[in-house]
């Protein structure tokens, strides 16, 4: 079997790519004859992990210190609204420090995306590669986390959507459309693992599953205070509304992919 996870694995599987996935996995690697080692497996039956030299970024403490706080002024403020001064006083560091680790403040809302997206490359793969769980459990296990995730990091996906509602390509709108990729491709790896095991339906939407996924916790979670209002939750703390919230989202949302996934209509 073949299927890739992202930037840091291409695990070969011929009988499910064609070529033009071979081009795009193939994007970066600047290598010619690891290009043709690549082609050939896709073209043989031969079935192994190959191991890409491609390094996650580290960012030191200072770095994440500016980038939370940039985080949570890009959305609350938005980007524009936002000025270098601002980021620096609220992360008690100087102007020069962000100038030296990020450039400008264009190269720290990239690095931003860059780190989070990283952080969720990671989840995924492990997720992938947990032998304990069904497929089923490990939708469930992806739910969770998008659910927590959303939950946990609500400055970055108001951000995010911000973002992704702006009609002009840029640095960050390019990594966003990356990284949406790299999980499409990973929840593709997921859903085929329960469809040879005869636990999920063929014929599964993909791209629509995982657009009811985001956007049903996104919507949620960024326009949660329209959401206590018309529910009558004011009085709820906010620990109090994200623990409700995320055993109603879990809930909902782990009994419409079962449906999806596992009965036929």
């Amino acid at each position: 079997m073949i299927t890739a996870c992202g930037p840091l694995f291409i695990v070969c599987i011929p009988e499910l790519f064609n070529d033009h996935l071979f081009v795009a996995f193939c994007k970066g690697v600047t290598n010619i004859y690891l290009k043709k080692l690549i082609k050939r497996l896709f073209k043989s039956n031969i079935c192994l992990i190959l191991r890409l030299h491609f390094t996650i970024m580290e960012y030191n403490d200072k770095q994440v210190q500016i980038m939370e706080a940039a985080e949570e002024l890009f959305a609350e403020k938005g980007f524009d609204g936002t000025s270098v001064r601002d980021i620096s006083d609220k992360a008690g560091v100087n102007l020069a420090m962000i100038s030296y680790y990020f450039g400008s403040k264009e190269k720290l809302l990239e690095s931003l995306f860059t780190y989070r997206a990283e952080n969720s490359v990671l989840k995924m793969e492990a997720l992938l590669q947990d032998s304990a769980s069904t497929p089923l459990q490990k939708v469930y296990h992806l739910i969770d986390y998008y659910v927590d995730k959303f939950l946990n990091q609500t400055c970055f996906h108001k951000i995010m959507s911000r973002e992704q509602v702006h009609n002009y390509r840029s640095a960050v709108t390019d990594s966003i459309l990356q990284f949406k990729k790299r999980n499409q491709l990973m929840v593709q790896q997921l859903i085929q693992e329960g469809q040879k095991k005869g636990e999920f339906k063929r014929n599964i939407d993909i791209p629509i599953m995982m657009a009811t996924l985001v956007g049903t916790v996104s919507h949620v979670v960024t326009t949660q205070h329209y959401y206590k209002e018309m529910n009558n939750l004011e009085t709820l703390s906010d620990e109090e509304f994200k623990k409700l919230i995320k055993k109603k989202l879990s809930h909902h949302l782990k009994f419409l992919f079962k449906a999806i996934l596992t009965h036929e209509a």
